[in-house]
């Protein structure tokens, strides 16, 4: 075998071993892009959960309003209902 035999031979067993040294940096490189496709999407679901949470916090301080409303009315009206009866 000349000398420049063994040298491409060297060569492709250097390429094989450098092939098998990057492939699981390949793979991880992959996992990587989808966990962060995933966390954006998780983001943005998160964003869009905290603004529902904000409404339905403004919703229940309004009916916490309306409803201290009506038992002040419901109140009175007993009140009038047991004045009108005599007791």
């Amino acid at each position: 075998m000349s000398r420049l035999d063994e040298a491409a031979e060297r060569l492709r067993a250097a390429l094989a071993k450098l092939d098998g040294a990057v492939s699981p940096f390949t793979e991880a490189r992959k996992v990587a892009k989808d966990a962060q496709a995933r966390i954006s999407a998780l983001t943005v679901e998160r964003e869009r959960l905290l603004a529902r949470v904000a409404e339905l916090e403004e919703d229940a301080r309004a009916l916490s309003g309306l409803t201290e409303e009506v038992e002040t009315r419901l109140d009175g009206a007993i009140a009038e209902i047991r004045s009108a009866l005599g007791r």
